[in-house]
């Protein structure tokens, strides 16, 4: 199949799908004798594995390890578990991150309300910021 089949058959981009080739994660398709490049079924499968491992969170380079594990005749399953777990604590990581920032921002809002603006003197630039409680 040609790269525009293949593209309205997976949802992914001409130009996805040429990236994705220039950076190793699909394979150099083969040529047809006009010079378009031509697909076959497993290129469907890798695609969609490609997008669904973004969506899980994957950098591209993870996506990489996890297709060399594969094309090297291994099962990347272990692996990826690896992968998904460090990914989950980053995101739990992430999630306390926010929470402490909502804190802190909740703490200046109040502070915002209690402040009077006729206050805020030109070295202060914004007291609401610069306030000490």
């Amino acid at each position: 199949m040609l790269i525009g089949e293949l593209s309205a058959v997976t949802g992914v981009g001409r130009q996805a799908i040429r990236f994705y080739e220039r950076q190793g994660l699909m394979p150099e398709p083969g040529r047809a004798t006009n010079g378009y490049r031509s697909y076959d079924a497993t290129a469907i499968g890798r695609l969609q594995f490609i997008r669904t491992a973004q969506s899980a969170g994957l950098t591209l380079a993870e996506i990489a390890q996890v297709l060399h594990l594969r094309d090297a005749g291994q099962t990347p399953c272990t692996h990826v578990t690896l992968v998904l777990e460090q990914k989950r604590a980053e995101v739990q990581a992430r999630l306390q991150e926010l929470a402490n920032l909502a804190d802190e921002l909740e703490m200046l809002l109040e502070t915002g309300r209690t402040l009077d603006p006729a206050a805020c003197g030109p070295s202060d630039i914004c007291h609401i910021l610069t306030h000490k409680a």
